[in-house]
């Protein structure tokens, strides 16, 4: 159908190819299939305007169908200037009549001004991917944050930063980390990124993976999933950490710890994973071998120090779609994949959909949570609520085939009680 909202795609001629994809991936999120059905009973976002900015894929696209299901104006930019998949994002203007703003490739100035028309919409409730929307409303739209009853936050950078503008007392609504939801964290972070992470690096570059030395930098959610599917594939992986927890964790999984000052010399794949700038610096790119190739899956490109790496190089060329060939003055080649952005949403298709049903079945759920909720939410970052979360998870079972078991009310009396022991 044609659209009456303004939005800014590549071409809307795609539209059809994205309606098949979003229908594919809609096939595998019956959660959020579920909660869309419900939503178009209840209308529980009626009348509310939404503005996200998140990774406009296919997955996206059917939270974006199950907020307008619930009666929400959407309004839908990119999180970055390369995950947008251009055939769903016509397909959510011209068929779903969902305004976009997002077009895969775009430069610097105009992702910002897609994040701008975004809050042009003035919203009342705000979904981020790294929270740019709420860093554009606390730092230049200041007089709209008395509007917005609550935001959510779907990764794990964003969360810092909001965490930051909490402690600072300078967060202006409440929000939601999606992030930190079991469902979200514990399966996308490490089961979908780990996944989709191999899957941008080798589609980027064809390399074989067994026998190489890939170097995971961070062992979170994101870097134990990277790290557990490199050694699935047969690479003898290298962990990096600042953290002696989760350092001494990884030397517990079996993976072999060093500094990177030492990975740097060894290493032939590299993946950070930390949420933190200048991970991989101008004296490890001194050190690396030829034809050492970089990617990152942590949300922002400044985990590698690409400024350090162009200024160390005489040529620079496209090696292949999304590889960048740097050729230093010692005739070392070292290649970048997709200008050290999102490797899984740059060089491939992101998440993949039966995971994402989850962490959107999160957001979808906390947005109606916090309007339910608004009068009593303060100017926090607040977690999921638990039954929300155990909720999708007993919904993703079901749609399993899963069956667990119940507590009977002898075990359930006995884990409430003290009086009970041997």
């Amino acid at each position: 159908m044609a659209t009456t909202k303004r939005h800014d795609v590549k071409d809307l001629a795609l539209a059809p190819e994205g309606v098949r994809r979003i229908a594919w991936a809609d096939r595998q999120m019956p959660v959020l299939a579920a909660i869309r059905e419900r939503f178009e009973r209840e209308q529980p976002l009626a009348g509310y305007r939404v503005s996200a900015c998140l990774h406009v894929t296919t997955e996206t696209a059917n939270l974006a169908r199950t907020l307008k299901a619930g009666g929400a104006d959407v309004v839908l930019c990119a999180s970055n200037p390369l995950s947008t998949q251009d055939d769903v994002a016509a397909a959510l203007v011209d068929e779903y009549d969902i305004a976009v703003f997002a077009i895969k490739g775009e430069d610097n100035d105009t992702y910002y001004s897609h994040i701008e028309a975004a809050v042009d919409h003035k919203p009342q409730l705000t979904m981020d991917d790294g929270a740019d929307v709420i860093g554009v409303l606390h730092s230049a739209r200041r007089e709209q944050l008395g509007d917005i009853i609550a935001g959510t936050e779907e990764t794990t950078t964003g969360v810092i930063r909001l965490k930051a503008l909490e402690r600072d007392g300078a967060l202006g609504f409440p929000v939601i980390a999606v992030n930190d939801a079991d469902t979200k964290h514990l399966f996308d972070n490490r089961y979908g990124t780990g996944q989709s992470t191999i899957d941008g690096i080798v589609r980027a570059t064809n390399v074989l993976l067994a026998g190489k030395r890939f170097v995971v930098s961070g062992y979170g959610w994101v870097g134990r999933g990277v790290a557990s599917r490199a050694r699935g594939m047969g690479s003898h992986v290298i962990v990096t950490e600042v953290d002696p927890l989760r350092a001494i964790e990884a030397v517990m999984d079996g993976f072999e710890v060093m500094p990177m000052e030492e990975a740097a010399r060894v290493g032939d794949i590299f993946c950070t994973a930390t949420g933190d700038k200048s991970v991989i610096r101008r004296e490890h790119m001194e050190t690396m071998k030829d034809g050492a190739i970089l990617a990152n899956t942590g949300h922002f490109n400044v985990e590698i120090d690409i400024p350090a790496l162009k200024q160390l190089s005489t040529d620079t060329r496209e090696a292949r779609a999304f590889v960048d060939e740097f050729t230093l003055d010692d005739g070392r080649r070292i290649y970048l994949i997709a200008d050290g952005r999102l490797v899984n949403l740059s060089a491939a298709e992101g998440h993949p959909a039966t995971v994402m049903d989850m962490s959107f079945a999160n957001q979808a759920l906390s947005a109606e949570y916090a309007i339910q909720h608004a009068a009593e939410l303060e100017r926090k970052v607040y977690p999921v609520p638990a039954e929300i979360d155990k909720e999708i998870a007993r919904l993703k079972l079901e749609t399993m085939g899963v069956m667990i078991d119940r507590l009977t009310e002898e075990q359930a009396k006995y884990l409430a009680s003290w009086d009970e022991g041997t």
